[in-house]
């Protein structure tokens, strides 16, 4: 039977099912997941002059034994082996703790070389391995590694697999591609990566490693978005454009310059008979809800039902009052639904939503259960969409006629996971906030320093302002000293007494009680609400100036800058007390960034720094893959130039039939077979 990439590893020599088992603990299955299987750094076997190492610095040194080898125990199981060596005409005495079965590798007067830390100040060395002064290499390559699979093993491995099966290896990247940027074949990546000679052929593999790395995922993405243009075909919603610009007029305000670039790519989506899949992203307070009006009106004019989903019902009362109120003029139908309604109000809504009566309908996940059935819903704007998962939103667009999807977030992405996250989706950007719209006065207070911010909170209520104030817990905990809301609402109770009105708000609560606190709070009968974070997204109290977060340090750069969103909505100028005393250097960072900008798109960029790839903002982002050799911040700019080359290369072949696109066309062709494109 012919050898190929896909082989098991059970077929190199010396794998039996114990070894299968372990590498596969290291996702490593087939021959060529061994060979791809690449070391995260080398250790530099190349011998320099005693002169030239700093203390502590770790390097290989090469001399003669002039010492027997003497072994000490000191305790169960705990030993040191001394050997003195000739390096550089200067006698080194060289330590190994816990490794005296090294003792025979010593022989007097012949040459041995060791890999070691540097003592300058005791002329010594703290050794750490033997060297086999027989490779050819100068660069020792190290593997992450578990307990089910040793380093000496894996490399043993990955010299079978490669004598055997090297001559396999053949070319993914299209040849244009590696030519223009200068790239390894994958037979010579594979070999410089593992086998390297020199540092210089290291460094050349490591490049066409990330950029391969980073081009077959946008590959993939590239392909994922071909297949979902091509299997299903778009709703044309021929929308009535003087309906929508007589709409466009009835507004108290002005679009900004963003808002109406933004509406016009949604519109020629909407027109189009391709399937909208577009992610529209713009800082908190920047209009995105206008737009979003706007694109479902639009899909009513044009004979379709529109739906938006929220991920609170707090969220979605608020969209469905202020709906009503913006279509008014037009006389389109708003209906409301979410799990806690009544049975009556439920079962009009139900009725309206099937029979057609409702135009646009506002609700939360209770819009994606099975009694539902829409007329006809041809567009979907789904709010702060990672609040959603994946089959919740297939859900959503399976009750209506492949319905085209508006998705919305709050939390700005940088370029970098926007490319990576979010890669088959076209994005808009509103990147302007509406005019006289004043930054938010943020400030950073220690604990001790909290009554300054209650002072001010006193003084601006005393001109008509309301307040937050945001504590991270409910109720008192005994494994963590922070503020907990309960507690806090009766001290302010007491502070603010008897003139101004405080209230509590927490997600413990019903949908009914909360839903009557934030009216209460609307209508400005309390004054101070303190809350978790359940105030987060979508709260909007034009009346509410103050904003007040308790162990600050505790919360993401995302959810802080959500937070402080929350005030600040009407002309006054607002102001944002950050309480805390932080522990660490990163959450120090954040404090200051948070006082530094307004931004939210240059604070996503200085979390996405701050805290590397994996964890943007704090919450883990669904979907975010997990590179072996890139780093998306650091190697943003190779990121970026395999995303350009990825999306050229699919426009201009769709179907991979280009014979240069061959090899392309496999891989993809394997990884469908193996894995999910979802």
């Amino acid at each position: 039977m012919a050898k190929a990439l896909t082989d098991s590893v059970a077929v190199l020599s010396g794998v039996g099912p114990k070894t299968v088992s372990a590498l596969a603990t290291l996702d490593i299955n087939t021959v060529n997941d061994l060979l791809f299987y690449f070391p995260f750094r080398y250790e530099d076997l190349q011998t320099r002059p005693l002169a030239e190492l700093a203390d502590q610095e770790k390097a290989v040194f090469k001399g003669k034994v002039v010492s027997n080898a003497v072994v000490s125990f000191f305790g169960p199981h705990k030993n040191r082996l001394n050997v003195r060596l000739l390096i550089d005409g200067v006698v080194v005495i060289v330590t190994f703790f816990n490794q005296a079965w090294l003792k025979d590798k010593f022989k007097l007067e012949e040459e041995v070389a060791i890999y070691g830390k540097w003592n300058e100040q005791r002329k010594s060395v703290v050794g750490m391995k033997i060297i086999s002064q027989s490779t050819d290499n100068a660069l020792d390559p190290i593997y992450s590694v578990n307990k089910q699979v040793r380093q000496k093993k894996l490399v043993e491995l990955i010299q079978t697999a490669f004598k055997n099966y090297g001559a396999l290896l053949g070319n993914v990247l299209p040849d244009d591609i590696r030519q223009h940027f200068r790239l390894l074949s994958d037979h010579d990546l594979v070999q410089q990566m593992h086998f390297p000679k020199t540092l210089t052929e290291s460094n050349a593999a490591r490049r066409t490693a990330i950029f391969r790395e980073f081009f077959l995922f946008e590959a993939k993405i590239q392909q994922l978005r071909v297949n979902n243009s091509e299997a299903e075909d778009g709703l044309q919603l021929s929308y009535d454009l003087s309906a929508l610009k007589e709409f466009i007029a009835t507004l108290l305000f002005a679009l900004t310059t963003a808002q109406k670039r933004v509406v016009n790519e949604i519109c020629a989506d909407l027109k189009s008979t391709h399937h909208m899949n577009r992610l529209l992203q713009g800082d908190v307070g920047s209009g995105k809800t206008i737009v979003a009006a706007i694109a479902m009106f639009a899909a009513v004019t044009a004979g379709y039902q529109a739906a938006l989903m929220v991920p609170t019902e707090i969220l979605a009362e608020q969209h469905y009052q202020k709906l009503v109120k913006l279509f008014a003029p037009m006389k389109v139908s708003v209906t409301l639904l979410t799990g806690s309604m009544k049975s009556k109000p439920r079962q009009n809504a139900l009725m309206a939503i099937e029979t057609g009566r409702a135009n646009i309908i506002i609700g939360t996940h209770a819009l994606i259960q099975d009694a539902i059935t829409f007329h006809k819903l041809g567009f979907i704007v789904i709010d702060e969409q990672h609040r959603f998962g994946v089959n919740q939103r297939r859900a959503l667009r399976e009750k209506g006629l492949n319905p085209d999807i508006l998705a919305m977030t709050a939390t700005p992405i940088p370029r970098t996971l926007a490319i990576t996250t979010y890669g088959e989706m076209d994005i808009s950007t509103i990147d302007e906030l509406p005019a006289g719209r004043r930054p938010i006065e943020t400030s950073w207070l220690k604990i001790n320093q909290a009554s300054q911010a209650l002072a001010i909170t006193r003084n601006q209520m005393d001109h008509g302002d309301q307040a937050f104030v945001i504590a991270p817990l409910i109720s008192e905990s005994d494994s963590v000293n922070l503020k907990n809301a309960e507690d806090l609402a009766e001290q302010l109770a007491d502070y603010f007494a008897p003139k101004y009105q405080v209230a509590l708000l927490h997600g413990q609560m019903t949908a009914e009680e909360k839903a009557e606190k934030m009216a209460a709070f609307n209508r400005n009968e309390i004054q101070v609400l303190v809350a978790t974070t359940v105030v987060e997204v979508g709260v909007d109290v034009p009346n509410a100036n103050i904003m007040i977060i308790y162990n600050a340090d505790r919360f993401g750069l995302a959810t802080l800058h959500q937070l402080r969103g929350r005030v600040g909505r009407g002309d006054r100028q607002a102001y944002c007390f950050l309480i805390a005393d932080p522990q660490n250097e990163v959450a120090v960072k954040r404090m200051e960034i948070m006082t530094e900008t307004n931004d939210g798109f240059k604070l996503a960029e200085a979390d996405l720094k701050l805290r590397g790839q994996g964890d943007i903002f704090g919450d883990k982002q669904s979907g975010l893959p997990d590179f072996q050799m890139g780093d998306p911040v650091s190697d943003n700019n190779i990121l970026v130039a395999a995303h350009q080359v990825a999306r050229e290369l699919f426009l201009a072949d769709p179907q991979l039939v280009q014979e240069q696109n061959q090899g392309l066309k496999n891989y993809l062709r394997q990884l469908q077979a193996t894995e999910t494109f979802d």
